[in-house]
């Protein structure tokens, strides 16, 4: 079933190429480990496992590591009625509604597909927010679900958590067990991490780049299936500057997730860092907002600028 989210034909084309070239890099990657350990069943057992579990248990994992629980309507009935009124604007299935007990100030949507998924916010953000503000991220979230962004990057990670793992393995090994081998081991240690290290970082900068546009893409479906992009613009503001505020060891255990949030769990806007972001910067994501305001004739926010 299509959603009456507004489609997006350059978010549709930037995440085939991605799963393309990282389907690509996944094949010379599997190739090169089973030259590399002469064992194919022991290299594609490992991956396809891998696999396996992130497609299907991505969404517990990240409600797991965020603390998050899911809740019914009577313990939530004012973020029930938010979701439910989206998701009947929207024309789609209502997902799994659950709460992460964080003073963070953020919100995410995981799952595969559209009847398998989960919205979380936090009890910061739900703190924190007016009706109008809460409603804009909402949909921006759900957005994600619509245009199933959430399950090509939970498919594009896998890539690079799996040679990221293959690194950490090799590199402890070499540093408790190198005494013990003999210089061919160590050579083909060396080329598996080698290999793996390349993969982890061509699969990185291609899914922070998909990353980048896709919160754009979310925040335009946001605008425009609420019809009041200065409610978004205005959560954003709020949202990150308190995040700006938290200490960042406080934040350190969110940013594994950074991919799924709202927002950046991390406390300053990125410079040089912005081509290793997941998210565009504050300053873009308000600018698409107030050119879209500005198309839907909304009348100006009090203190809003541009």
């Amino acid at each position: 079933m299509r959603s009456r989210f507004e489609g997006d034909r350059r978010l549709a084309v930037r995440m085939a190429v991605t799963m393309f070239l990282l389907g690509l890099l996944y094949v010379v990657f599997v190739g090169a480990l089973v030259v590399l350990m002469k064992s194919w069943v022991l290299v594609v057992v490992v991956v396809a496992g891998v696999l396996g579990a992130q497609y299907w248990f991505s969404d517990r994992i990240a409600m797991f590591a965020m603390r998050g629980r899911v809740v019914e309507r009577e313990e939530y009935p004012e973020l029930h009625a938010v979701v439910d009124r989206l998701c009947a604007l929207a024309d789609m299935p209502k997902p799994v509604v659950a709460v992460s007990n964080m003073d963070m100030p953020n919100a995410f949507a995981t799952g595969r597909n559209p009847d398998n998924a989960v919205v979380c916010v936090t009890t910061g953000l739900l703190r924190r927010l007016e009706p109008a503000e809460l409603e804009g991220v909402l949909a921006h979230e759900l957005s994600h679900v619509a245009h199933k962004d959430v399950a090509v990057i939970t498919i594009a990670s896998f890539l690079g958590v799996i040679a990221g793992l293959i690194v950490r393995f090799a590199f402890y090994s070499q540093v408790f067990g190198g005494g013990r081998r003999d210089q061919n081991t160590a050579v083909l240690f060396a080329a598996v991490m080698g290999v793996s290290a390349a993969v982890y970082a061509i699969s990185f900068l291609l899914i922070r780049a998909l990353s980048r546009y896709r919160e754009l893409a979310a925040d335009r479906a946001a605008a425009h299936l609420t019809g009041r992009p200065s409610a978004l613009a205005s959560a954003l503001t709020k949202v990150s500057g308190d995040i700006a505020r938290i200490p960042t060891k406080d934040l350190r255990t969110a940013q594994a997730f950074n991919a799924f949030y709202f927002t950046p769990a991390t406390g300053k806007e990125p410079g040089i860092e912005r081509f290793f972001s997941t998210h565009p910067s504050l300053e873009q994501r308000l600018e698409q907002l107030g050119q879209i305001s500005t198309e839907l004739g909304e009348p100006a926010s009090p203190g809003r600028s541009g």
